[in-house]
């Protein structure tokens, strides 16, 4: 099945469901379970849910700069459904849907709010930290694939990316590096049509993104991102490529996932400036919730009903999450934590005079902006 999937042109856009949930190619109609299928549609109501009350928090000021996800449910939580348990994901910043599908440790929020055992709580599920420099990531992906495939273990490392990071010189790197060594790794970009305010067609002369796996010996594929069920099939079958589940070869491949971002590029932009509403509202049709429920209705595994008991567990949970990380009691020492493996003479005396500053002053004198 894996190889079949897999043997498009870079140009054949794989699609399961049209934006009406109807059914347009039934080999990319994935094997779920009835209840898998209502999970994967609950996680993407969730994941949407969870992206409007964090803006709502950054726009109160109880939240940092934050990334809208809208838009990119399908592929995000699509592809991490088809991952094996320990397999490693890989993400940049906007990814939080394949968190969600890992059951989001309510600690995730306090990265958001300037704490880093945000990020530390994320190991749990197998989710390397948090990357926001765009395509650095990518490098460490391949290298923690390559130790996997020398250790003998036979699990992906998948990572997540937008159009901009294709580039970086990180990501021409890391696929190169990739083809030669055949590490498994699954490149997953999220081509969400924007680099900031950069439009794809300002990034390559390429026709496809897809296609530039080419150039480092390894297979490209494009899926449409905005539909859950060909994007889940899609990285299942690269997965067990690059695991070499059929052939006992290990080897890594690309997935272009075609969608669109529908808010800001983060909270501290303004796509107004550069993109028509006409547009959004185009790729609006396209929805992937909106396709997913549409198709589950339709196979009367979803109702009025069933919706509003998920958005009651959804908010209560959602509620929950808010609740623990703003009762989180912040140590302003955590500063110092992190900067090395090991800590420095210099971080211990910077340390040190930081403690008496706040033995001497207290800490209302410190947060005083005069």
């Amino acid at each position: 099945m894996a190889n079949d999937v897999l043997d498009r042109a870079y140009d054949d856009q794989m699609q399961a469901l049209d934006a009406d949930g109807e059914i347009v190619e039934p080999d990319l109609i994935p094997d779920l379970s009835d209840e898998a299928l209502v999970s994967m549609y609950r996680d993407m109501r969730f994941a949407r849910r969870f992206d409007e009350r964090m803006i709502s928090l950054q726009r109160q000021g109880r939240l940092g700069t934050y990334s809208s996800l809208a838009g990119q449910e399908g592929s995000q939580i699509g592809s991490t459904y088809a991952l094996a348990d320990a397999d490693t994901v890989f993400y940049q910043y906007r990814e939080h849907g394949a968190l969600v599908a890992r059951g989001l440790p309510w600690e995730y929020v306090l990265y958001w709010m300037g704490h880093e055992a945000g990020n530390a709580a994320i190991g749990d599920v197998n989710v390397f930290p948090l990357n926001i420099s765009i395509g650095a990531h990518l490098p460490h992906a391949v290298g923690w694939s390559w130790a996997a495939k020398r250790k003998g273990d036979e699990r992906a490392g998948v990572v997540h990316f937008g159009d901009g990071a294709t580039s970086e010189g990180d990501f021409h790197e890391a696929m190169n590096f990739a083809g030669v060594f055949e590490t498994p790794t699954v490149f997953f970009c999220n081509n969400n049509q924007w680099a900031i305010s950069v439009p794809r067609e300002r990034q390559t002369a390429s026709q496809t993104l897809a296609q530039k796996a080419d150039a480092y010996g390894f297979d490209g594929v494009q899926v449409d991102g905005m539909d859950p069920l060909a994007t889940y099939t899609v990285t299942k079958a690269a997965r067990e490529r690059a695991v070499g589940a059929d052939s006992g070869v290990q080897e890594p491949i690309f997935i272009e996932a075609v969608q669109y971002r529908f808010g800001a590029h983060t909270t501290a932009d303004d796509p107004d400036v550069y993109r028509d509403d006409a547009e959004v509202e185009q790729w609006r049709k396209r929805d992937p919730l909106d396709r997913l429920e549409k198709f589950l209705r339709n196979c009367n595994l979803l109702d009025d009903e069933k919706i509003d008991v998920m958005d009651d567990t959804i908010d209560e949970r959602l509620g929950e999450i808010i609740d623990n990380a703003e009762g989180h009691a912040a140590d302003p020492t955590d500063l110092f934590a992190d900067v090395y493996a090991e800590s420095t003479q210099n971080i211990d005396e910077q340390r040190e005079y930081f403690e008496a500053l706040r033995e001497r002053h207290g800490d209302d004198a410190l947060l005083e902006s005069e």
